[in-house]
């Protein structure tokens, strides 16, 4: 199998011209329900990491798709620098983490090692992970959190990849029973190790490989994929790509209902 702690894995958009919609962080470490609809009177939280192992731009894409999902989340960056930080008590209170896209795999996690434990314990508890391009190599284990039954390994490198280049460009999938294009930037593949009890497969390469999946872990559950689902129109002007089915949000809501309803 591929190792991928070498992989690099970048979002699309330049962080010297923008960073997405900024929204307010939350009250810091809020305490509440630690699942979704534990208590129906109040918003579900979803924490969206933001830091040194994203991208600018990459966390404010996921949040606007967690935002416009059907679960009305009440949405919140979670990082070093943000009001509510990535502590245990805070992911406690929280109905969903999201992992965003970011650089290097090795960098990434070198940031993210001290929450690892943590993000481990939250999900094995009932928590959910949503992982988007280098936060679905993250959930894997070389290195990673280890929150898949297999890993996550670089797409362009397996045989018959429909991508070769860790350019910025467009990758086509199957999405359930549609043949559709992302944007991808040298995102991962995901592999169950033999264990697809639980596993749901959402979306396939051409080449038959993982593209997105929703996995059991602990009594938590693990959402990844490995192109850009949340990728808005900018980012595919910024790079002068035309995706001929138009930018769709939908797979990228399929992927957080599929997780939160499992």
């Amino acid at each position: 199998m591929l190792v991928t702690a070498f992989a690099p894995v970048a979002c699309a958009v330049d962080p010297a011209r923008r960073r997405g919609p900024s929204t307010p962080a939350g009250r810091a470490d809020r305490r509440a329900a630690p699942a979704y609809g534990a208590n129906p009177a109040e918003r579900p939280v979803a924490l969206v990491y933001r830091g040194p192992a994203a991208i600018p731009g990459c966390p404010e894409a996921v949040a606007a798709l967690i935002r416009d999902s059907a679960w009305n989340f009440d949405v919140r960056y979670a990082g070093p620098n943000e009001q509510t930080k990535l502590t245990a008590a805070a992911l406690s209170g929280a109905g969903l983490y999201a992992q965003p896209g970011g650089g290097e795999l090795d960098d990434g996690y070198r940031h993210m090692r001290p929450y690892a434990s943590d993000i481990r314990a939250y999900v094995a508890a009932g928590g959910r992970y949503l992982g988007f391009c280098l936060g679905g190599y993250l959930a894997g284990a070389t290195p990673g959190f280890g929150l898949l039954p297999g890993d996550a390994g670089q797409f362009i490198a397996t045989p018959g990849a429909s991508v070769r280049t860790d350019r910025d460009t467009l990758v086509e999938v199957r999405w359930r029973d549609r043949r559709i294009r992302l944007y991808f930037q040298d995102g991962p593949y995901f592999w169950t190790g033999g264990k697809a009890s639980g596993v749901t497969v959402l979306a396939t390469y051409t080449n038959g490989r993982i593209a997105a999946m929703v996995a059991p872990y602990g009594r938590g559950r693990v959402g990844v994929v490995g192109p850009h689902p949340e990728a808005t129109a900018d980012w595919y002007e910024e790079h002068r790509l035309v995706n001929p089915g138009g930018v769709d949000p939908a797979p990228g809501r399929d992927l957080i209902d599929t997780l939160m309803r499992a």
